[in-house]
C-alpha cells in the first residue's frame, strides 16, 4: 500500500468516525509506518506496549521520534500485573521458563483491552518477515468487532530501505551494534548473517510471534 492509499483509509474512517490507533516498537524499519501516518495525522493515538523490558536506548528513541514527527498522542501502555507476581512455580522470571505467558501478561492482554474501544488498529507487519505473516492480508477482522489494517504488508525491506533514505529517517542506535530485530532485552540478541529477521528474538526458544498477531486476529 503506497502513502495515496493510506491517506484515504484514513479519511474513511474520519468520515465514518470510526476510532482508529496504531501499534510501534520504535525500531528502525517500524518508523516508515509512523512518519507515513504523522503526514496524515499528528493526532493519531501511538501505543507503545511498554512491557518494562525494553531496552533504555528504545524508550529514549521513542521520544526522540514521536517529538521529530510532530506526533502528540503516545499511549504508554502496560500490563496491571507487577513485575513480582510474573514468576513461575519455580520462582523464575516467566521471561525465561514461559516466554509464550509473558508476552501475553505484557502485550496481548493489555492490547486486547485497546481493541474493546477502538475500531480499527494500524500495524506495519511485513509479510516478508515471516511465515505467518505471509498468511496475512490488508484487512482483517479482529477481536471485540474491531479491524486490522496492514498498510505495509506487501512492503519489502528495500522499499523500507529507500523510504528510509529519501525522507532521513533516524535509526534506532541499536543497529549500529549489530541489531536488526528489536524487542524486550532478555529476549533479543544480535543478528547473524544466516538468520532471518525475526530469529534474532527469542533465539533458540522456537518462537517468532509475541501473539499480537496470532492470537488478536480472525483467521
Amino acid at each position: 500500500m503506497d502513502f495515496q492509499s493510506l491517506k484515504n483509509y484514513i479519511e474513511g474512517y474520519q468520515k465514518e468516525g470510526k476510532k482508529y490507533f496504531t501499534t510501534s516498537s520504535f525500531q528502525s524499519h517500524s518508523l516508515v509506518l509512523l512518519h507515513m501516518l504523522s503526514r496524515i495525522d499528528k493526532h493519531v493515538p501511538v501505543v507503545f506496549i511498554n512491557t518494562g523490558y525494553h531496552f533504555p536506548e528504545t524508550i529514549d528513541f521513542r521520544d526522540k521520534v514521536m517529538n521529530q514527527f510532530g506526533l502528540d498522542n503516545l499511549m504508554d501502555l502496560r500490563s496491571s500485573m507487577p513485575k513480582s507476581m510474573q514468576i513461575d512455580s519455580y520462582g523464575r522470571m516467566l521471561f525465561t521458563s514461559d516466554p509464550d505467558h509473558c508476552c501475553y501478561i505484557n502485550k496481548t492482554e493489555p492490547l486486547e483491552a485497546i481493541l474493546r474501544t477502538h475500531d480499527v488498529w494500524i500495524n506495519g507487519v511485513r509479510a516478508d518477515q515471516s511465515e505467518t505473516r505471509k498468511q496475512m492480508s490488508v484487512t482483517q477482522e479482529a477481536p471485540h468487532n474491531s479491524i486490522r489494517l496492514h498498510p505495509m504488508l506487501d512492503w519489502t525491506s528495500k522499499q523500507v530501505y529507500l523510504y528510509q533514505k529519501e525522507y532521513k529517517l533516524p535509526e534506532h542506535p541499536l543497529d549500529a551494534k549489530g541489531y536488526m530485530s528489536i524487542g524486550c532485552e532478555p529476549c533479543t540478541r544480535k543478528f547473524d548473517l544466516d538468520m532471518q529477521e525475526r530469529e534474532a528474538r527469542w533465539y533458540g526458544m522456537n518462537k517468532t510471534e509475541c501473539g499480537l498477531h496470532t492470537d488478536l486476529i480472525k483467521k
